[in-house]
């Protein structure tokens, strides 16, 4: 046939030689670049060429055999590398086994089936309720009290309900996932076992009022030696107190003991107060009697030593002296005599005159005159 000449394919010479073209010169499918997809034989072809240039023997020879060994043993050596996150540890298991725990960063460990690795989240912190629950109602939560968490014996045999949280994380990643079954649930039994034991060492008023703050220290530490003890590998961050609270059947009168508890109180710091501001006046004024007492003493003292040493020196002198000493004492006499009374001398010696003078007391009128003018 004549479109066959020229080792054409068909008649427009498009066969195998002409690069399948149509009898308008484009590539079938309808392609206006002329050129022709990717040939999948010829790809095999090369890459196979390549394979034995690179082994001549053959994957079969010893060199292609150590070649592919080495890269396989590369491969599997670098999957041991990993890395933990800054929040995380990394715990190594061998065949199964806890043998070590690795900190943030690029870490290695040996290649699978021999060491893998857990990473857990160690910095997030959990929280446990004890003695209620938290139920939602409406647009808010409302707590559930539960009993038989919560109800405890104080140290002078009272009940009371507590409702508290435990705020926890992981310290140790390993001693975490492989010392302890159930971490909740043996940090909750601990916490339980802690809390009543701080409790029944406290009187019910006590632990009612201002000793929420030391339950709270005491049962932490206690807590955190109990679950160190068991190798838990859990930190307590805090235990908080949410309400403390006599039992509800008896808490109106749980109140009325704490009203007349206040009102014992209220009377005792008045009657205080008032012994605070009487005892010291009175001990002042006791102090100031003492002290005029010693005074008076001291003066009596004093007046009857000089009495004595005036009359000593009288008599010393009466014994030298007698006349003089009793014209002296006579003179002194009268004149403490006549010191304070009004004295009129009437001379009545020879010579004077004849009789007495009529006395006019002038002085005393003098005096009687001045007290009416005043009144």
């Amino acid at each position: 046939m004549p479109w066959n000449q020229g080792g054409g394919g068909g008649p427009w010479g498009g066969g195998g030689g002409g690069g399948g073209q149509n009898p308008w010169n484009r590539p079938p499918g309808g392609g206006g670049s002329g050129q022709q997809p990717p040939n999948i034989e010829d790809l095999i072809r090369r890459g196979q060429e390549r394979v034995k240039r690179l082994f001549p023997g053959g994957f079969g020879s010893g060199k292609g055999v150590a070649l592919v060994v080495l890269a396989l043993l590369a491969l599997w050596l670098a999957s041991g590398f990993y890395r933990v996150q800054p929040n995380e540890q990394g715990v190594v298991l061998r065949f199964g086994q806890w043998v070590r725990t690795a900190q943030p960063g690029l870490n290695y460990h040996l290649p699978g089936p021999i060491e893998s690795v857990l990473t857990p989240r160690v910095t997030a912190v959990n929280s446990l309720d004890i003695g209620f629950r938290g139920a939602a109602e409406g647009r808010g939560v409302r707590n559930r009290s539960v009993p038989e968490e919560g109800l405890m014996l104080t140290g002078d045999e009272n009940i009371i309900d507590i409702q508290y949280t435990v705020f926890w994380l992981i310290k140790d990643a390993g001693l975490f996932l492989f010392n302890i079954a159930s971490p909740e649930l043996t940090v909750k039994a601990a916490a339980e076992s802690a809390m009543r034991e701080v409790v029944g060492q406290m009187p019910a008023q006590f632990a009612l009022a201002e000793g929420r703050r030391q339950i709270e220290e005491q049962t932490q530490k206690l807590l955190q030696q109990i679950l160190d003890q068991y190798g838990a590998g859990v930190l307590i961050t805090q235990v908080q107190l949410r309400a403390v609270d006599p039992p509800t059947q008896v808490i109106d009168a749980f109140r009325d003991v704490q009203r007349a508890k206040a009102d014992r109180e209220r009377a005792r710091n008045e009657a205080e107060a008032y012994r605070n501001d009487i005892v010291p006046r009175a001990r002042g004024e006791g102090q100031r009697l003492i002290q005029e007492a010693e005074a008076y003493r001291q003066q009596v003292i004093a007046q009857a030593q000089g009495e004595a040493q005036r009359f000593v020196s009288v008599f010393n002198a009466y014994r030298l002296a007698p006349e003089v000493t009793k014209q002296r004492l006579y003179l002194e006499t009268m004149e403490l005599i006549f010191k304070g009374n009004s004295k009129v001398i009437i001379d009545q010696s020879p010579g004077s005159g004849p009789g007495v003078v009529p006395y006019l007391p002038l002085p005393e009128i003098q005096r009687r005159a001045t007290g009416q003018g005043a009144r």
